[in-house]
């Protein structure tokens, strides 16, 4: 089967990720791209075809490294080199797995070598090889903490910097860094989410025409990949001449004070951090100019700008939807005269064309995107006015949404939450191997040396110590005569350390009518609101329980995405009876289901309920007894759980207490989840769940 790429004129639509990649292509110091967006929607596709569209690089012949000929890095490991003529390549796409070791990413060194040979045997990773082209990240919210961070010092650095056991390689990476991710899996990291110069938000096309060629498309190409893209390969030529073109023009073009002051002025209303996003605009608005033919950066360009790199740069937290409020562009950027541009002496009076008609950019005014039009399998052309098509059917009318009387007696609309605050840190007991994260102790690849074994696979982790240790006494017969210490493969030793990991936090939220008051119920959702975001800061997977009526549902499965919990919350309605014994029960059901999926993920259990039990449900019998023997069958399973008491009033049944003691787990009010409450919380918890389950520690483990 034929491995050529879709073109990337061939994409439909998409017009804004389009754009954002092609302008990395003509400046790669605005900063890469983070594309966010749903499943199916070309974010993979049209990032892999980038790379075709990219010119040649010049390297240096046998380097390892990729170094320019005219200047290349004086550190390369595989250096120096003498001064002589380059050869070209195109330009690399490199792909980085999610679940990638940092061997793999940055390069590994030989430590048995080193140490035995004196010799720097190092096998370069992905940073190297994407020195002078692309990174691309698919899932990168997904990223482990340890590969983001050495991403984040290569990033700010231009450079990959390797330190293992006082062996020292350093070598030049300046990549195009790119990222894909769904939303709905979880968000980044804000120190990574900042390193993307621009974002993009895709969609899939409502438009039934668009989506045809869509499918015509996509059919085509797989049918014969090699014949479509021989079909586009006119296009293909026409898109990367536009990028030679611009990249040609942009040191001619000229970013004036106006405009300076327009990226100031748009960058303070909108009150985002730090100054990264000023240089990102300006670096945007130059491409922009430049990929449109001018040496002059137009007010146009700036607000094309703004929507490229500042919504990823106004979220607060984890719940505020990335956006930007373009009316509030609009009137600031009103505030400055229109532009009146005076020609460039300098500048070709007529430039070339590239992919379109109107210059690279396709469009005089700037704020162009590659052109579509010229392809063999174009799209039908649509109407300017969506209005001018055929007819649509009206829509039946939508139901009337039921008057308070004609409600539900036994439902209440939902509530909206109290305003998030700290919490305190809740951890699993005993010492876990989970997924790296910032909740509960645990073995890691990173984190405080332990002790030392020895290496069941790779050596990664060198313990010094030991292997000098292990293989000291063994000089004399090994006939050492010289200073150095004669160290064989059997006496390495890897360093064990302990770190944190993320859990499970499974919430089960009391949604009865027991906690239907208004003021009540939104201080209890803005309690789990702020534990939410503790599991987000924590690298934690969460899932929602809720019970109320007759019955316990599963609201939202276990995932990464803490906002598409915080919705569910924000949409959970109240009211009817409170079947405690459901809930606990469909939350072991979950927990015994993800304990099959990932079993080195210890779960988080939080109750959020007043403990009362008023319905048995299906399982018939008393309700709080039937609750009581299914809080003791968590606790027998080894689950670590917390219950937040939501019990109001002056006089107090102390139920939720009750439900924590056959749990296994400590009750804390909701005054008590506030950071600078209760000091001894953590260590109570670790306490109460060891003496209810020791069996936690026998699989901890």
């Amino acid at each position: 089967m034929s491995s050529a790429l879709f073109p990337f004129s061939a994409v439909v639509g998409q017009d804004d990720l389009r754009l954002a990649l092609l302008l990395n292509a003509v400046s790669p110091a605005v900063g890469g791209v983070l594309v966010r967006g749903e499943k199916g929607t070309a974010k993979s596709t049209a990032v892999r075809a980038l790379s075709a569209v990219l010119p040649e690089v010049d390297v240096v012949p046998g380097c390892r490294f990729s170094c320019a000929p005219a200047a290349p890095d004086p550190a390369c490991p595989d250096g120096p080199h003498e001064p002589g003529p380059g050869t070209a390549r195109p330009a690399r796409m490199v792909e980085l797995p999610v679940g990638a070791s940092e061997d793999r990413l940055v390069g590994a060194l030989d430590i048995e070598r080193a140490l035995a040979d004196g010799v720097k045997a190092f096998e370069p990773g992905l940073l190297a090889a994407a020195h002078r082209g692309i990174l691309y990240v698919d899932e990168v919210n997904l990223l482990h903490d340890h590969l983001v961070d050495s991403l984040l010092d290569a990033a700010a650095m231009g450079s990959c910097h390797i330190e293992r056991e006082g062996v020292s390689v350093r070598h030049a990476a300046r990549f195009l860094l790119v990222g894909t991710m769904n939303p709905e899996e979880g968000e980044l990291r804000p120190q990574l989410l900042d390193r993307f110069g621009l974002t993009v938000e895709v969609a899939a096309s409502r438009e039934p025409q668009q989506r045809v060629e869509v499918v015509r498309r996509r059919l085509a190409y797989e049918d014969d990949p090699a014949a479509f893209a021989a079909r586009w390969a006119g296009d293909e030529a026409g898109v990367r001449a536009g990028v030679v073109a611009a990249r040609a023009l942009l040191p001619k073009v000229r970013l004036g004070d106006g405009a300076l002051l327009m990226i100031a002025a748009v960058c303070a209303g909108f009150e985002v951090d730090g100054m990264r996003a000023d240089i990102v605009m300006a670096r945007t608005a130059t491409a922009l100019a430049a990929w449109a033919g001018r040496t002059a950066v137009l007010k146009e360009d700036v607000r094309q700008a703004a929507l490229l790199a500042l919504p990823h740069r106004r979220r607060r937290n984890p719940f505020d939807a990335p956006g930007l409020d373009e009316a509030l562009l609009d009137r600031i950027l009103d505030g400055f005269p229109d532009d009146e541009p005076e020609p460039d002496p300098e500048s070709d009076p007529e430039p070339d064309p590239g992919p379109g008609d109107d210059g690279p950019g396709g469009g005089p005014d700037g704020g162009g995107v590659p052109p579509q039009g010229g392809g063999p399998e174009a799209a039908p052309e649509q109407p300017a006015d969506p209005s001018a098509g055929p007819e649509a059917p009206e829509a039946p009318d939508a139901p009337a949404s039921p008057s308070p009387a004609s409600a539900p007696a036994a439902e209440q609309a939902p509530v909206r939450a109290a305003e998030p605050f700290r919490t305190r840190m809740f951890s699993v007991p005993g010492l876990g191997e989970g997924a790296a994260g910032r909740r509960s102790r645990a073995r890691t690849a990173h984190g405080r040396t332990t002790g030392a074994q020895r290496p069941a696979g790779r050596l990664t982790k060198l313990h010094l110590a030991a292997t000098l240790q292990a293989a000291a006494p063994h000089q004399r017969v090994r006939g050492r005569s010289g200073r150095g210490l004669v160290v064989r493969k059997d006496d390495l030793r890897q360093a064990t350390r302990e770190g944190r990991e993320g859990n499970l936090v499974l919430f089960v939220v009391d949604a009865s009518g027991s906690m239907a008051a208004r003021q009540r119920m939104g201080a209890v959702k803005g309690a789990v609101l702020s534990l939410l975001l503790d599991a987000y800061q924590r690298r934690d997977k969460v899932g929602l329980v809720t019970f109320r009526g007759a019955a316990a549902e599963l609201v939202l499965p276990p995932t990464s995405s803490v906002d598409a919990a915080a919705v569910r919350l924000e949409q959970l309605p109240t009211g009817g009876r409170t079947p405690l014994a459901a809930g606990l029960l469909k939350a072991r059901e979950v927990l015994r289901v993800e304990r099959l999926r990932d079993p080195s993920r210890r779960p988080l259990l939080v109750v959020v309920t007043d403990g009362r039990a008023t319905s048995a449900g299906a399982l018939g019998g008393d309700a709080r007894e039937v609750a009581a023997r299914s809080a003791r069958l968590l606790a027998a399973d080894g689950v670590a759980s917390i219950v937040v008491d939501c019990e109001a009033g002056p006089v107090r049944l102390g139920l939720a207490g009750a439900l924590a003691a056959d749990l296994g787990g400590p009750a804390v009010t909701l005054d008590g989840l506030r950071a600078d409450a209760l000091a001894g919380l953590v260590k109570d918890v670790r306490t109460s769940v060891a003496t209810a389950s020791p069996h936690t520690h026998r699989r901890a483990a």
